[in-house]
């Protein structure tokens, strides 16, 4: 079973995820709040890759049950209904809900992996379901990490960390026989480094410094975490709804 690793999702080539084992990990924040609103009884997300796509995509469908959600640089987007805090998105607000999302990295992410043969949303909150899935799968997998904006160097301590803890923890299967790419290795070495303390290594880290400066600390808390949103968010169609046989917590 072969682990590979992109650090950025702007670096991704579209056509190369085509028929692969994706998991897209974007830690601060879009995972998290996703897993968390479909444990809390969202319909599904409709990942966007810009804020005119989920102005037209909204308008197409019925207004009553179709949410706006997302970011730029970590604040509500003007005339959406929801940001990109875990905590906006609880059972009242959305349960069956569906939700437009665009976000920095995030949603752009999952744009950009949908034509995967599997296409999961991984984070720590949700970390064991991951885990266990791709062990199940047996197959080769590519860990997607959102990153941030080329402009600021793409990488992404915290995204790269949580990918380094699931090859840790798909190490322990006995019955596995891991291969690892060199950026595979990386992140598994950058885990053994940070993973002591999770929530210490989101507020030192850049997004989760500048997240604190602008008012959600408290996010960081609920990223930080592990398997605390136990559900396996799957790209299904044309959106990100429950692995099949889940069901929210609602």
């Amino acid at each position: 079973m072969k682990i590979d690793l992109l650090f950025c999702a702007s670096l991704l080539d579209e056509l190369h995820m085509r028929d692969k084992n994706v998991v897209v990990i974007d830690v601060l924040r879009s995972s998290t709040t996703i897993a968390t609103a479909l444990r809390n009884g969202a319909r599904e997300f409709i990942p966007v890759d810009s804020i005119e796509k989920a102005v037209k995509v909204s308008g197409s469908l019925f207004g009553d049950v179709t949410l706006r959600g997302g970011e730029r640089n970590g604040r509500m987007i003007q005339g959406f209904n929801l940001g990109n805090s875990p905590s906006e998105y609880t059972e009242a607000v959305v349960k069956g809900k569906s939700i437009i999302f665009c976000t920095t990295n995030g949603s752009v992410a999952l744009v950009r992996c949908r034509h995967a043969k599997n296409l999961i949303v991984g984070t720590f909150v949700n970390l064991g379901a991951v885990v266990e899935f791709l062990a199940s799968l047996r197959e080769d997998v590519i860990l997607v990490c959102a990153g941030r904006p080329l402009a600021v160097g793409g990488f992404s301590l915290e995204d790269t960390v949580c990918a380094g803890m699931m090859i840790a923890e798909l190490e322990l299967h006995e019955r596995l026989e891991l291969e690892l790419s060199d950026p595979s290795a990386a992140a598994r070495s950058l885990y053994r480094t940070h993973g002591r303390s999770i929530g210490k290594m989101l507020k030192g880290s850049e997004h989760g410094r500048y997240l604190k400066e602008i008012g959600f600390a408290a996010d960081l808390n609920l990223c930080a975490g592990i398997d605390t949103v136990p559900v396996l968010p799957m790209w299904q169609e044309t959106g990100v709804r429950l692995g099949k046989g889940q069901q929210s917590s609602s």
